[in-house]
């Protein structure tokens, strides 16, 4: 005997769940939001309950009738066959709910089934009691637009219960709806897969069950066990299927990665209580450090949510990195469940297929980004076909821009093979967006590139931009023979309002350069700027040849490459005034490499203008270096710093101090910087901006710098 059964599922999964129905031979069709209608006989209840990956509950339909009023709900509900299935101790509460009906009280409604069924089995059964001390039928009626559904529940508790997992991690996600997500995916036994945010690993563990072919309810109890019409022998007869299907250990080791190590620990009890342990790797990882070697795979997870984990903040810097991690992974495809809205838009690109689904009562959706096929079988290899990668991907157009770029760095290179060896330096500029399509900069320093990226609008993804970014490098390296791991790589980001010289990393590769027959330390990869302005090379040389015998101040002092340069060309004093004490201890190390520590030396932790309103009245200098940055807002000082605003002020305080027919050497970056000389008085001012550019760079207006003199009398 057949009969009407129903699956349940999270909205979104329905057509999954068709597909798990359909798989165990039984037709279905989908009825509505979260429910799959299917017809089979006892045996049925059994599988379903037993197999089914994506199922909330396996209900029993006993009728489907129109039901507007009590009358109506009452007698439909007595005329339906509840003693066929309900001994008379059974036990059977009864649930409800009710959308869009005209019977809209659920108490009501609970109330009017309970009685229809009592009468119908008093009737049934020939008795007058009914004891309820048996086994349990828990029933629901269902009231959607004036329809209502008489339910019986065969699972009991909910099918994501599979028994594997009893500790509970922060934010769990639901058994049910990690298969989903598997099932979803690419992914299938054999490929490459990769949860960087497992937690207590329930998709990985998922994933293992689909691939073995384990019953997802093979270790527990569901509701109609205990029901006569659903006998012992049909379970036992269910489980040795389920037995018989199950496949031993895949090749392809799943791979879990989670940056707590308390998640972890959960997620290895959990796959050892599943049955799964052997075919799940699980590491701890921060999600930055994602790679894998493997080929087409499928990357399925469920990040952090905002307001679950973390802050806003911390998760949107968590998306922001996401292109670029995943590029890593050019041939997987990636499944992302969040409920971060906006997604799309933090990642840079709309995904492929986008799904709306719940987890538990959060609305949340699974983002889908696709990978490339796999080469079938016998395809050859060197078969010429379009590769599209899910995040990332290299261009003909941007090629051809590889091409161009390489090309102009071999020809600079050639042009200036003997140049640094003759003015006695190791670092200098090579290209400076000689080429409008590849806006970079790069600078040699000896045996290594510094290779900056303006920001500029495009058209790329940021994961295509990351593999354009690396494509150029890669270049460079190729053409002027240098490792890709002694190329280091800053985003100049347009500056606002914050110090220029910001700090991007803590890798500490500090490489000792000359210049000028003299050495400093340089930071490759931590900095924007590497401690060492390569276009003030001149000025230096100029202050050299102007300190002899002269008091020098270094106002913004930065690393001291200007001090430096002072001691050298003779001076009998210097003060370095920076607000940053590393500086001031880049300042110290660039002495001491050359050789110039002495009491002669000061070096003073100081604002400028704090420090020059802080000088005795007999303090005075004969040669000064002012080269400040176009903006700084310090939380050291009250009010922030504006070059153009500042700048006359600063001087005059600088030139109060300043000997008669004292030299100051005032530079700016400031591409629309206006010199107020009017505010200036009693000094002579000349522009050698001209002058002090180097010849290596072919922008000629990356600075600008003026020598002023003060007036004797």
């Amino acid at each position: 005997m057949v009969f009407d059964l129903i699956a349940t599922s999270t909205m979104g999964l329905e057509a999954v769940l068709s597909r798990e129905l359909d798989a165990l031979g039984y037709e279905n069709k989908i009825i509505g939001t979260g429910q799959v209608l299917f017809r089979g006989d006892a045996s049925a209840i059994c599988r379903a309950n037993l197999w089914l990956r994506t199922a909330g509950r396996v209900l029993l339909q006993l009728g489907s009738f129109k039901a507007t009023d009590f009358d109506q709900l009452f007698e439909q509900t007595r005329s339906l066959e509840w003693e066929e299935w309900l001994p008379a101790d059974a036990m059977f509460p009864v649930g409800g709910r009710s959308r869009k009906s005209k019977l809209s009280s659920v108490p009501a409604c609970q109330r009017t089934v309970k009685k229809a069924i009592v009468e119908k089995l008093t009737s049934a059964h020939g008795t007058s009691e009914l004891p309820e001390t048996g086994a349990s039928f828990a029933v629901e009626v269902r009231l959607v637009d004036d329809r209502a559904q008489l339910l019986i529940d065969t699972s009991g508790a909910g099918l994501h219960k599979r028994g594997y997992r009893p500790l509970r991690g922060d934010a769990p996600l639901r058994e049910t709806l990690a298969a989903g997500l598997v099932l979803l995916s690419f992914w299938k036994p054999g490929r490459p897969f990769i949860d960087p945010f497992c937690g207590s690993g329930t998709i990985p563990i998922e994933a293992a069950l689909i691939g073995r072919n384990l019953a997802p309810g093979r270790h527990r109890t569901f509701a109609a066990e205990a029901w006569p019409r659903c006998a012992a022998p049909l379970w036992e007869a269910a489980r040795r299927e389920a037995l018989a299907l199950a496949k031993g250990e895949f090749e392809e080791t799943l791979i879990g990665q989670d940056i707590s190590e308390e998640a972890l620990s959960q997620a290895r009890y959990h796959a050892q209580l599943a049955g799964v342990a052997d075919d799940i790797h699980f590491q701890r990882r921060d999600f930055g450090e994602l790679s894998s070697k493997r080929q087409y795979g499928s990357l399925v997870t469920n990040p952090p949510y905002a307001h679950k984990l973390g802050t806003d903040r911390e998760v949107t810097a968590l998306y922001r990195t996401m292109p670029d991690v995943l590029r890593r992974l050019p041939t997987w495809s990636h499944g992302i469940l969040t409920a971060y809205r906006g997604f799309e838009q933090l990642v840079g690109q709309d995904a492929d297929r986008r799904r709306k689904l719940y987890n538990s009562r959060i609305e949340c959706t699974y983002y889908q980004f696709h990978g490339p096929r796999q080469p079938k079988q016998g395809e050859e290899a060197g078969e010429k076909r379009r590769v599209q990668q899910a995040f990332g991907g290299i261009s003909e157009k941007a090629a051809a821009q590889a091409t161009i770029f390489g090309n102009r760095l071999a020809k600079r290179a050639r042009h200036l093979r003997r140049w640094p060896t003759r003015r006695g330096i190791s670092c200098y500029r090579l290209y400076d967006r000689d080429i409008p399509e590849v806006p970079l900069v790069v600078d040699r320093y000896g045996d290594y590139l510094h290779i900056s990226e303006y920001e500029r609008p495009h058209e790329h993804t940021p994961a295509e931009h990351g593999d354009w970014l690396d494509f150029m490098a890669r270049t460079a390296g190729e053409v002027l023979e240098i490792p890709r791991d002694q190329i280091f790589f800053k985003k100049r980001m347009r500056q606002r309002g914050t110090r220029q010289h910001e700090q991007v990393a803590e890798k500490k590769k500090i490489v000792t350069v000359q210049e000028g027959g003299l050495e400093f330390q340089v930071n490759l990869s931590d900095y924007i700027d590497t401690g060492l302005f390569l276009d003030h090379r001149t000025t230096r040389a100029m202050v050299r040849d102007a300190a002899r015998e002269k008091r020098f101040l270094n106002l913004f002092g930065y690393t001291g490459a200007f001090t430096v340069y002072a001691i050298d060309g003779g001076a009998t004093e210097t003060t370095t005034v920076d607000l940053s004490q590393t500086y001031l201890d880049w300042t110290a190390r660039n002495l001491a490499l050359n050789g110039m520590q002495g009491p002669r030396q000061r070096m003073i932790r100081s604002d400028a203008m704090g420090f020059l309103e802080s000088l005795p009245d007999d303090a005075c200098f004969d040669l000064a270096v002012v080269d400040p940055p176009t903006f700084s807002n310090s939380k050291k000082v009250e009010s922030f710093w504006e070059v153009q605003r500042d700048h006359a002020a600063l001087l005059n305080q600088v030139l109060t101090r300043m000997s008669p027919g004292g030299i100051l050497f005032f530079s700016t970056n400031f591409r629309r910087f206006q010199l107020d000389e009017e505010a200036l008085s009693g000094v002579t001012i000349r522009e050698i901006s001209r002058q002090t550019v180097p010849e290596d760079f072919r922008n000629k207006r990356i600075h600008r710098c003026w020598r002023i003199i003060r007036e004797a009398g």
